[in-house]
């Protein structure tokens, strides 16, 4: 195993061990909200409007069906770390997916058979007569 290799296989373990140190998941986006309601002479009528909120509602797709809920003020903090928690899922499982292309790239040079082609020269070769 080439120096090269024993690196990707180092960081692979870090990420797995990184993985484990997670903690709940959640996808999606947050977002806050204001909204309008429908009584008559309500401060979100006047002029200018103070609209009632914010309310803070999360968007996710799972098992190709987007999903809209909203969260609690009691809930929000848990939910914002939870979300940031998948943020790294993601960017670590892509490391690791990089990680592995090279290390498969790496496996197959070094398996391989055939010599490596040289570099083609520059200077044309004489016709022969």
């Amino acid at each position: 195993m080439s120096n090269s290799q024993a690196a990707i296989q180092r960081r692979i373990e870090q990420i797995k061990a990184e993985l484990a140190q997670l903690g709940p998941l959640r996808p999606g986006h947050l977002s806050q909200q204001y909204n309008v309601c429908g009584t008559p002479g309500c401060r979100c009528k006047a002029t200018p409007p103070r609209k009632h909120g914010p309310y803070y509602q999360l968007s996710y797709t799972c098992q190709p069906k987007t999903h809209s809920e909203f969260v609690r003020l009691e809930n929000l903090a848990a939910v914002r770390q939870q979300l940031t928690n998948y943020q790294r899922l993601r960017a670590l499982v892509d490391e690791w997916i990089g990680l592995a292309l090279n290390a498969a790239q790496l496996q197959r040079q070094s398996d391989s058979p055939w010599p490596k082609p040289r570099p083609k020269s520059r200077i044309p070769r004489k016709a022969a007569p």
